[in-house]
């Protein structure tokens, strides 16, 4: 039996055009709505899995406002049992004081009867890229860790986490309790089902208040990329562009 806690992070949905705040500090998120990375979707998944397969229990936990809630209902949706919202100002939270909190909740909980095998977060937060709270949390608790994995198997004491590197597939065996850092493409996150939110509806989330006081980010502020330049090349018209064309699927090696 493994009992897994996901941690989820409230983040503006990015698909569309993304603008930073006049501070630049963070992302406009005044015409977009809220979701979780795709990452932390992945670590949902697998922990759901993994509490399936093994008879354990899946926690959803996030730090953020109350308007958090409602990812983690939809993490209840999907098949969470549980759910804790830390109740604070997640811009006020650097990823040393989310890890400090986060560790908090996991020593809190311990000392209540509660423990948990592993901790599944995904690889960076979507709207900062940090990289940060999965190693730091480990540290904290003083837990192996492994980030960018892809999918996670739980063999008797050990966690078995498969990623892939620069130079190809990468094998981590590591023993529980563990942290887990988790990237998107391994599984396919399953989406609610209206049997699924009218049961998350029904959970009770434990809410409460971080007692640590933050140290901040110390972010200077956030830089967007410069956009993608466009050319257009003119291969000629008509029956005399033919050739051209021809020549142009050949550099690019779709013909010869």
């Amino acid at each position: 039996m493994t009992d897994v806690l996901v941690c989820l992070k409230r983040v503006p949905d990015a698909a569309g055009e993304i603008t930073l705040s006049g501070d630049s500090m963070s992302i406009d998120a005044r015409h977009v709505g809220y979701t979780v990375s795709a990452h932390e979707e992945a670590a949902v998944e697998l922990a759901v899995q993994i509490a399936d397969e093994t008879g354990g229990s899946a926690t959803a936990v996030s730090l953020g406002s109350g308007d958090a809630v409602e990812q983690l209902r939809n993490a209840l949706a999907v098949g969470c049992s549980a759910a804790v919202l830390l109740e604070a100002d997640a811009e006020a939270y650097g990823p040393a004081d989310v890890a400090e909190a986060l560790a908090a909740v996991v020593r809190d909980h311990a000392a209540n009867g509660t423990t948990y095998d592993l901790l599944l977060l995904g690889n960076d937060a979507a709207d900062s890229g940090d990289f940060q709270v999965p190693i730091r949390l480990a540290y904290a608790l003083d837990r192996p860790v492994v980030t960018g994995i892809s999918t996670v198997e739980i063999e008797g004491d050990h966690v078995t986490a498969r990623g892939r590197g620069t130079e190809g597939p990468e094998i981590y065996e590591v023993p529980l309790p563990a942290v887990v850092a988790v990237m998107e493409g391994g599984v396919s996150p399953r989406y609610p089902s209206i049997r699924g939110r009218m049961k998350a509806k029904k959970v009770k989330i434990d809410q409460s208040e971080p007692s640590l006081q933050p140290a901040g980010n110390g972010r200077i502020k956030l830089v967007l990329p410069p956009a993608a330049p466009s050319k257009v090349e003119i291969l000629g018209e008509g029956p005399e562009a033919a050739t051209a064309v021809v020549d142009l699927l050949v550099r690019l090696g779709v013909a010869r």
